[in-house]
């Protein structure tokens, strides 16, 4: 599969917590052998430190040797948040859409609000004026009602609201499958084959008899 022929899917992480699902996104598409164009915001690069150990400078496009193996790097373009000469600050840059995960609040306030200050921002207003898919992943809780009339507005311009809230049907027992479940989703609304958690397919149990009304009951 030659992945220049292909349209790369746009990542960008910022500072909310979860940096791990970002990470772990990247890495199943590249892995899929999709390319990627990536982007970090600065609250990632200390979110990452905090909860990865591992101390990058979101400024150098050098930053994703230290967070990808070598055979995945070829697949993934990186641009620092406040270079807006980059490609995806344009609409006309082809791509398949653009995933902001982990999506801090300030963030998707911005996006919601047509606030471009960084390149997330503007690569986002890009996916929503183009009618590109647009997935977001708010990591936060609880949700205040600004942050809900927010969410609500993305989701009228048809923004995806992928919340990072795992399910447990899948009978997981480790945390990289409760991590690879959210990323699984992700990869369903950008209609990304993948095998990355088990799907429903329905229940152990017999069907049970609905509850009967009591009346009934009692004049059965």
């Amino acid at each position: 599969m030659d992945h220049q022929k292909q349209k790369p899917l746009v990542v960008a992480i910022t500072g909310a917590s979860g940096s791990v699902y970002g990470l772990r996104l990247v890495q199943a598409v590249t892995e899929l052998g999709l390319p990627i164009t990536l982007t970090f915001s600065r609250a990632a690069g200390l979110v990452i430190y905090e909860e990865h150990g591992v101390k990058i400078d979101v400024k150098d496009p050098s930053c994703i040797s230290q967070l990808f193996s070598p055979e995945l790097i070829p697949l993934i373009s990186y641009y620092p948040e406040y270079e807006m000469t980059a490609p995806i600050a344009s609409g006309s840059y082809p791509s398949r859409g653009m995933v902001i995960v982990p999506t801090s609040t300030t963030c998707f306030a911005k996006v919601a609000n047509g606030i471009s200050e960084s390149l997330i921002e503007r690569a986002a207003e890009c996916m929503i004026k183009e009618g590109r898919k647009l997935v977001i992943v708010p990591r936060e809780t609880p949700l205040s009602v600004i942050h809900l009339e927010n969410l609500l507005k993305l989701a009228r311009v048809g923004v995806k609201v992928v919340p990072a809230i795992p399910a447990f049907y899948s009978g997981a027992q480790q945390m990289d499958e409760l991590i690879d479940f959210v990323v699984g989703k992700i990869l369903d609304q950008l209609e990304i084959p993948h095998a990355l958690y088990r799907r429903w397919v329905g229940g152990r149990g017999e069907v049970t008899s609905p509850v009967q009304d009591p009346e009934e009951e009692k004049n059965a």
